[in-house]
């Protein structure tokens, strides 16, 4: 593999996601996984199928395993599949079961056990079908939903709840392979579990198979139909045109400014400089000594440039995955395993940035610098991801990680850390020293004068974050209805051009802001220009509880401190994130203007 470092990590993330499979169950027969690995089957060969979870279905976070529930238990004792990092964070558990569906063999009303409920698994039955639970199942890689009873309404006006206790499954192949399988559930064989008494029922299943015309690539097609298409994507095109419009009218907005209003300024200024000083300097060109004198906290400063431009190439690279397939319909943990991976491979540029930027402003701090560059999204994460797990761990539901992974999790953030500290040094040593600066700084700052209250750091972050928001938030509810939902999202090319559309609305309104600010005279813009760049994150934020309320059915505690807690994660790294173009745009842009006059 070589002594490159991205190599060894690469290896020490493939054996902890090894250890992470190791550590949360028993290992299934090797006759189970060959087969679901080759997915050849040959006449009345086992098929593999596993039970993964069940929950509510309008709180995607809250998830148990299938035997929460005093389902039918395999006889020899129940089996867990391995499963790798991924899997276990998207809060899959899958075991094994007693249906017996082998390779093109019809079944009829098989019996699955009888067993006497009593009244707490009555009750447990009964909770689970009025909070509306669904379970899902894994056949050969394939997923399948189905719920667990109903609720019918009497004549008399009384609720009965009614369990559902036998299963049909459709299955369809082509040639030796399984290419789709439908599960539904007899709405006429059902045991009515109203009264708190025990119960006898009889679980049975069923099961008929067909031929297929459809290719085995093709098989997860069907599973297009969960997504927004093509219903919505007449909405999703509307969106991207309001998008490209408003980047037309901010580009057109800074095209003035640029073409006209600067070259106004230009020429303004190269008058007074052949009247030798006749007239006092006015405008951005007055505080050209003050313009580059660095913010106050440059480490902290820095530590958030180069957190955010990290993130900036993490979500690159997982478009670039996405937009080439990588993450087809229910690839299960594919996005996770992928985001830490190259989490984990982009830390050093983080380090670097932050430590490079460091040095041009002259620092000494040096562990203080990385330590907060490599902690600044990390440990908020960490912090939020230890509340919501305890929660999970107080319910007992799948979303809780087992002790194993979580000794992965903070291996693998050791190792961030590490790289962190590499790219750091590297940025101490090998980055220019020199702040590309064309003015020069005075020792002491100018007053910055008074402004009127709509130039204030309050009411300009709330302008610059509009526009961006604007820009994206038709798609908003997509990506949640996705995330926080059961819908599926596959038009990764549509998200890609709005996630671009976000990044030069971003860069333009900042520019437009910083040099407006410049113009009154005030030239504390390091921070302000981030500020402006991540202030459309507080709208996401913001837009998070008008979903939860307004277009969600998602209860409880638990789901609650999951959605807000980690949507507050989400929308703290967009800020790094939009926070760091909107800087370097400003950048840029000063730059650029103060190199086109003489200002000595």
């Amino acid at each position: 593999m070589g002594s490159h470092p991205s190599s060894w990590l690469v290896l020490l993330l493939l054996i902890a996601a090894s250890v992470c499979e190791g550590a949360d169950g028993a290992s299934v027969p090797r006759r189970s996984l060959l087969g679901s690995q080759k997915h050849h089957y040959a006449y009345r060969q086992d098929v593999p199928l596993y039970a993964n979870k069940v929950g509510p279905f309008h709180n995607p976070s809250v998830s148990y395993q299938y035997y929460y529930l005093p389902f039918c238990k395999p006889s020899e004792g129940i089996e867990q599949k391995l499963e790798d990092l991924g899997e276990v964070l998207e809060g899959d558990r899958m075991t094994s079961t007693e249906y017996d569906l082998p390779f093109r063999v019809d079944k009829e009303h098989e019996k699955l056990c009888s067993k006497t409920l009593t009244v707490e698994e009555v009750q447990k039955f009964r909770q689970a079908i009025s909070d509306d639970f669904y379970f899902q199942m894994f056949y050969d890689d394939l997923p399948i939903w189905g719920f667990i009873g109903k609720i019918a309404k009497e004549a008399t006006g009384a609720m009965s709840y009614l369990l559902y206790r036998h299963v049909h499954f459709d299955i369809h192949y082509n040639k030796d392979k399984v290419v789709e399988i439908n599960v539904s559930t007899d709405p006429l064989q059902t045991v009515d579990i109203s009264d708190d008494e025990p119960v006898e029922v009889d679980f049975s299943f069923s099961a008929k198979w067909y031929t297929s015309e459809t290719p085995f690539k093709r098989r997860m097609d069907k599973y297009l139909r969960y997504s927004f298409l093509p219903q919505h994507l007449d909405i999703h095109w509307f969106s991207i045109v309001n998008s490209c419009v408003t980047v037309l009218l901010l580009t057109g907005f800074l095209a003035t400014i640029l073409m006209r209003v600067l070259k106004n300024d230009f020429t303004k200024y190269a008058q007074e400089e052949a009247a030798a000083g006749e007239q006092d300097e006015v405008g951005w060109k007055y505080i050209h000594a003050d313009v580059f004198r660095f913010p106050p906290y440059p480490s902290l400063f820095c530590a958030i440039i180069g957190a955010g431009t990290q993130l900036l190439a993490l979500v690159f690279c997982i478009f670039m995955l996405a937009l080439v397939g990588v993450f087809y319909p229910y690839n299960r943990g594919g996005l996770y395993t992928a985001s830490i991976l190259l989490y984990a491979l982009t830390a050093g540029i983080s380090g670097y940035v932050s430590a490079g930027f460091y040095k041009q402003m002259g620092g000494t701090k040096w562990a203080q610098n990385l330590l907060m560059a490599g902690a600044l999204f990390t440990l908020p994460l960490f912090l939020t991801f230890c509340f919501n797990n305890s929660v999970a761990w107080a319910n007992q539901t799948t979303a809780a990680l087992p002790f194993g992974t979580i000794v992965i999790i903070l291996l693998i953030w050791g190792v961030i850390t590490a790289f962190t500290v590499v790219g750091g040094i590297a940025g101490k040593n090998y980055s220019s020293a020199d702040f590309d600066a064309p003015c020069h700084t005075s020792k002491l700052p100018r007053e910055i004068p008074a402004l009127p209250w709509y130039r204030h750091v309050v009411p300009q972050t709330i302008m610059a974050g509009f526009l961006p928001f604007s820009a994206i938030y038709i798609e908003l509810y997509y990506i949640f209805a996705s995330v926080w939902g059961h819908k599926i999202y596959t038009i990764y090319s549509i998200l890609f051009i709005v996630f671009c559309i976000l990044i030069i609305v971003t860069a333009f309104i900042t520019i437009g802001l910083t040099y407006f600010q410049l113009t009154a005279e005030d030239h504390g813009w390091w921070w302000r220009s981030l500020f402006c760049g991540g202030s459309a994150a507080f709208f996401i934020y913001a837009y998070c509880f008008y979903y939860y309320y307004g277009h969600s059915d998602m209860t409880g505690f638990m789901q609650t401190s999951f959605y807000f807690g980690y949507m507050s994660i989400i929308c703290y790294g967009s800020f790094l994130l939009l926070g760091a173009v909107g800087f370097r745009a400003a950048l840029l842009f000063v730059r650029h203007i103060y190199k086109a006059i003489k200002c000595e």
